[in-house]
């Protein structure tokens, strides 16, 4: 039999974290519920849950701490649902390595979408390591190519930078990464693409797990929270938006391979 998919609810309003675990536990999930984000991180630890939302105004520890915590370990889910609306608090949430952010209040039908949207996307891998970073073309667009990391994977290769989707695992010149989902995605989706322009748009579209039909809405926050985990992205690479090795923007459109 199946193990029960988990979600961790950390939330101190108690009508508000009752709806959440009812909305999740209709949708499938043996929820946990906590009033404070120091509880919600032991719950984390403890079962590590599929999902976990998080509102931000808790007492103690606010939700943006309680995210970089959990961040550091579990590759869980995270959700922020927040009266707070304004962008600068959404884009903290992200900063802080949350994969959504929903402002309350909120419809659980599109809590429900949001969850059925991210569970499309596969799971980072936070424990693999790389074993052969060799064979790589500096100056080509993205090479794929077989790799000697225990299975048959394909890899996607860019100057030293390397991306199995299998595997879930970026490294730079052998060194591997820490990436949140969002981050994984857009770069392989920019691995993918080569040196044709991915739209903020596109990407925002990827995240959510839809494609491009040219009638979709995408919203300037949507807009705003591709550059802040592109703008992550570098941060990781170590790589300056000015004199990009891997990333490079096309202005007032998108992003791409360098040659």
């Amino acid at each position: 039999m199946d193990q029960p998919r988990v979600a961790v609810v950390i939330e101190d309003e108690t009508d508000i974290r009752s709806l959440l675990g009812a909305v999740l536990g209709q949708a499938g999930f043996e929820v946990y519920g906590a009033a404070t984000g120091v509880d919600g991180l032991e719950l984390v630890r403890l079962h590590q849950p599929l999902v976990t939302t998080l509102d931000i105004n808790m007492p103690g520890m606010d939700g943006f701490e309680t995210a970089k915590r959990i961040r550091t370990i579990s590759s869980t889910y995270i959700v922020i649902l927040s009266a707070r609306t304004e962008e600068i608090d959404a884009l903290q949430g992200l900063e802080a390595g949350a994969d959504d952010y929903i402002a309350k209040p909120f419809r659980p039908r599109e809590l429900r979408a949001r969850v059925d949207a991210m569970l499309r996307r596969p799971r980072h891998r936070i424990d693999g390591a790389l074993q052969d970073p060799s064979d790589r073309q500096p100056e080509a667009a993205p090479v794929l190519s077989a790799a000697a990391n225990g299975a048959n994977g394909i890899w996607l290769e860019h100057k030293g930078l390397r991306l199995s989707r299998d595997t879930r695992i970026v490294s730079v010149d052998g060194v591997d990464l820490d990436l949140t989902r969002s981050e994984f995605d857009i770069l392989a989706d920019l691995l993918e693409a080569g040196r044709r322009v991915r739209g903020k748009g596109d990407l925002a579209l990827m995240l959510r797990g839809e494609r491009s039909t040219g009638i979709e809405y995408v919203s300037d926050s949507d807009a705003r929270a591709i550059e802040v985990h592109v703008a992550n992205l570098r941060r990781k690479l170590g790589e300056s938006p000015a004199n990009p090795q891997w990333i490079e923007t096309v202005r007032g459109v998108g992003y791409r391979l360098t040659a």
